[in-house]
């Protein structure tokens, strides 16, 4: 019965609501108590139900509900797919929450200076799988990169399990398009890069919205590597494998990626995405090896004895591209496989210095 009269077809708008509706028109527009159930959280703890959703096609579009936010006064927050960990698209204080699922087209690729104009909405993933044909890649892989959004991307910083090799969002964005809270559109960076005196899009990017709303973003595009390998290693405790991953930075090797994973995350894992991780392994590490190839086989060369010296039951690199994109699947896949255990969990992320790794690693573990 709840339900039911959340869904009443006789009520109407308030005014916030009636107000973007002028502006966007009713297709545009979310006031309903049952529709804006759906944008109160994200995947973190906090939930704030926002008093208006709005979904925006155009920069236009973005121009006109922060003219109206500010001359009524409301305030307003972006929102890409919601994956987010932080609660950056959480509507603490109500107001209007700004979607940008309708905005998400590739706007320019241009392979000759490595770059691509895109609007927020975008999933991650999709721009990488648009230029692969073209020998480009967008580097920045978070966990969610089938999901969240470029959007998204630029208000967290993302990273993912390449961030050792490429670094976060913000080194992969030369320029934004913003409409700014009074309404303003300013554009920063571009693609003659290092004429301004401030880096502003580097700013913006990890402000969670802070600035105001992005409406465009120039990325950076990476080429593909020519060879690319994965290496799994087994090891029979946590700390024989956070030792190993010391000693792999210790020698000077920067891999594309390194990932370790404790024995309930690998079983979780394994239940829920069939990566192929062994089971009776405390600790498992997944390495990823990217570059010409000659490079690539000396990394894997080099990283194979350390990880046998520090006790690994078992290392293997995978026999193929399939076999390789499981393995990082399983990775990617950790959060949603968590589910399995508990309805209810928080993740957090932590820095610890890598002399100090084994320990902290030990002492979560005990």
């Amino acid at each position: 019965m709840a339900v039911l009269s959340e869904r009443a077809t006789d009520a109407r708008p308030g005014p916030l609501a009636a107000a973007m509706i002028d502006q966007l028109g009713e297709e545009s527009v979310l006031w309903r108590p049952y529709d804006l159930r759906l944008y109160e959280y994200d995947a973190a703890l906090e939930t704030a139900r926002p008093e208006v959703v709005v979904l925006p096609r155009s920069t236009a579009d973005v121009v006109a509900v922060v003219e109206t936010c500010r001359r009524l006064a409301a305030p307003f927050t972006a929102r890409g797919a919601g994956t987010g960990l932080s609660g950056g698209a959480i509507p603490l204080r109500g107001g209007v929450l700004v979607v940008f699922s309708r905005m998400n087209r590739v706007l320019e690729v241009d392979p000759a200076n490595r770059c691509a104009w895109v609007e927020p909405g975008l999933p991650n993933l999709q721009l990488s799988e648009t230029v692969r044909h073209l020998g480009l890649q967008f580097v920045p892989d978070p966990s969610s990169q089938r999901s969240s959004t470029i959007g998204g991307n630029v208000g967290e910083n993302s990273g993912g399990p390449h961030t050792l090799a490429y670094g976060v969002t913000t080194n992969h964005v030369l320029g934004l398009e913003m409409v700014l809270p009074d309404g303003r559109v300013a554009l920063f960076g571009g693609k003659a890069g290092g004429r301004a005196p401030y880096d502003l899009a580097g700013l913006v990017v990890g402000s969670e919205g802070m600035f105001g709303l992005v409406t465009k973003v120039l990325v950076r595009l990476t080429p593909l590597p020519e060879a690319a390998a994965t290496l799994l290693a087994a090891f029979p405790s946590v700390r024989a494998a956070g030792a190993a991953v010391s000693a792999v930075i210790a020698a000077g090797i920067v891999p594309a990626a390194l990932e370790m994973m404790d024995r309930l995350a690998t079983q979780a894992i394994e239940a829920s995405v069939h990566a192929g991780y062994p089971q009776d392994a405390e600790a498992v590490l997944l390495v990823d090896a990217e570059g010409l190839l000659s490079d690539v086989e000396r990394s894997l060369a080099e990283i194979e004895p350390i990880c046998t010296r520090h006790g690994a039951l078992l290392v293997r690199t995978a026999a193929s591209a399939r076999e390789r994109a499981l393995l990082w699947a399983g990775r990617k896949g950790a959060f949603g496989a968590m589910g399995r255990l508990s309805p209810n969990f928080y993740t957090m992320d932590g820095v610890v210095p890598r002399t100090r790794l084994v320990e902290v690693l030990e002492e979560v573990d005990r």
